[in-house]
């Protein structure tokens, strides 16, 4: 096999795995490639997500459409969670697969790909103590929100998920290390950096809490926002739900999972919070920064789920006033405790409940548009919209907003909210009024 000039990286699941995608470009394009689209391509890196088994099955199916009409395809990469789980395994499901890498190897990227095309073994499931950071490329260009990963893994080990056993424990990058990519983002672009982990509250260096890093990040010239996801209930420190209120550049936004809103259940999935204890986590939240936005995750149809444990899910969806949520039927994982569980619950009574309380979050969500009609704000603009003239930025709240008006991307522009609808509001800007 020649060696590939041209490489397309495609990423699935969370945003860890998309700034994982983005990083594994930078380093192609170092060693001399091109990025070109998927059906161009020398090279696919298919990215991968191993939280539910729907996914997984996506990829190989992903992997089989990349045969081409005259029997060609491109050198294949199994990358990300997938590739961590399955392996060696993963080349005898499909011989379409010439390089598999996992998420903390994947800095051994080009070394792989060397290897592949000289015909030889390319696999690398590794989980090597040292930073896969120290490796990586400089940051060389952004757009005008950037994710910036701070801390992987997980010691948490709820029992319906892989995350500790394809990411590893919980590690956090140094916090020197985090401030010289923030500046390379900031330089190249980013107004906006969102920092990224399985569990980023528990970022911690030398003491330090992830609020350290946020009060570091607030001063930062050129830089606007501040976002951070995910979080667990359980490191939601004092010191930063205090930034909420203490720092402008932290946008009024937290995404906070709680899977459900049974006692017994969160027990079985091994979650450290109570019902009572993250509503009371809510409320220190909502004394520091009464506009925050809340989100959450949820699973339905856990092992041992009744109706009567779902319809707590269902009421704490009002009790917490989510402005947006996620949730899914659950998914057995191979290797997780929650797969072997007794009393697993129908896939299709798991999937009617799911599309019960999307219903609930979705009338919650749109509850929380309308009731940001007559706000101002700042947004920023992120693409074009689907209008001649519009385009589409985000408010401090993380809603799309769609805006008329001579704008490009990067723009920070203030607006009057003046309507709603279930998923993005529509703003009005501000003009400036003349001296």
């Amino acid at each position: 096999m020649s060696a590939p000039k041209t490489y397309h990286v495609k990423s699935f699941g969370c945003q860890m795995n998309v700034y994982d995608g983005e990083r594994m470009g930078e380093l192609l394009a170092a060693d001399g490639m091109t990025a070109v689209g998927q059906d161009d391509a020398d090279l696919v890196v298919l990215n991968t997500c191993h939280i539910r088994d729907r996914a997984t099955h996506r990829v190989y199916s992903e992997i089989g459409a990349l045969r081409r009409e005259d029997g060609s395809k491109p050198m294949v990469a199994l990358a990300g969670c997938v590739a961590q789980a399955e392996g060696e395994a993963a080349r005898s499901r499909t011989k379409d697969i010439d390089i598999v890498v996992g998420p903390q190897a994947y800095h051994r990227l080009g070394e792989l790909v060397t290897q592949a095309a000289a015909g030889r073994r390319a696999i690398d499931t590794s989980m090597p103590a040292a930073s896969k950071f120290d490796a990586l490329p400089a940051r060389r260009k952004s757009g005008p929100s950037a994710f910036l990963s701070v801390q992987e893994g997980c010691d948490k080990f709820c029992t319906y998920c892989v995350v500790p056993y394809t990411r590893g424990a919980e590690i956090s990058r140094p916090f020197e290390a985090v401030m010289d990519e923030a500046r390379a983002l900031i330089d190249s672009g980013a107004v906006e950096l969102t920092l990224l982990g399985q569990n980023v509250n528990a970022w911690g260096d030398e003491a330090q809490g992830l609020h350290h890093l946020i009060a570091a990040l607030d001063k930062l010239p050129g830089l606007a926002r501040i976002r951070y996801t995910t979080s667990h209930p359980n490191d939601m420190a004092e010191g930063l739900i205090a930034a909420h209120r203490d720092v402008e550049k932290l946008m009024p936004y937290l995404h906070l999972p709680v899977q459900s809103g049974s006692d017994r259940i969160l027990k079985a999935m091994n979650r450290s919070h109570s019902r009572d204890s993250y509503l009371r986590l809510i409320d220190r939240v909502r004394a520091a920064r009464p506009d925050i936005a809340l989100s959450g995750d949820f699973i339905t149809g856990f092992p041992g789920e009744t109706e009567d444990d779902f319809a707590q899910s269902l009421t704490i969806v009002d009790e917490a006033c989510y402005s947006a949520a996620f949730s899914f039927a659950y998914s057995s994982r191979p290797g997780t405790p929650a797969a072997t569980m007794p009393d697993h619950v129908d896939p299709a009574t798991g999937l009617e409940r799911l599309h019960r309380l999307q219903a609930a979050i979705a009338a919650r969500q749109h509850a929380f548009n309308r009731a940001s009609v007559g706000k101002t704000c700042q947004i920023l603009i992120e693409r074009r919209g689907k209008l001649p003239g519009q385009w589409l930025g985000k408010s401090p709240w993380l809603q799309s907003v769609h805006v008329i008006g001579d704008h490009a991307i990067g723009d920070l522009i203030d607006v009057t909210l003046v309507a709603a609808g279930p998923n993005s509001l529509t703003g009005e800007r501000i003009l400036a009024k003349a001296a």
